[in-house]
């Protein structure tokens, strides 16, 4: 992040900020980003998108973060830190398989 420009910030009638941001992510992380929405969405009961999934990972990393007792480290909030070490694929390749995980239907 070289650039010094801040991303437009709106407050939101509940107390919240909402702020927008675009990020590179590999296709893993998309698909676990789709994992996460299909286990909210199935906790609460009604379709999530990844940007309510994105938004619960990081309140959860917060309140994780909070609870951890004096003089110990959270652990950093990467999505990739979870994804295993896989070899270089094509990008074509990549967002098939990811998107196979998404659906759930992997061969």
């Amino acid at each position: 992040m070289n650039d010094r420009v801040t991303p437009p910030m709106q407050a939101l009638p509940d107390g919240e900020a909402e702020i927008s941001l675009v990020v590179r992510l590999p296709w893993e992380d998309v698909a676990r980003l789709g994992q996460e929405a299909g286990r909210l969405a199935t906790q609460m009961q009604r379709p999530v998108t990844l940007d309510e999934a994105v938004s619960h990972r990081l309140r959860s990393a917060r309140s994780a973060a909070h609870a951890k007792p004096a003089g110990e480290q959270p652990a950093p909030m990467t999505t990739s830190a979870s994804v295993s070490a896989l070899p270089p694929r094509q990008p074509a390749d990549q967002a098939r398989q990811a998107i196979e995980r998404i659906n759930g239907t992997t061969a």
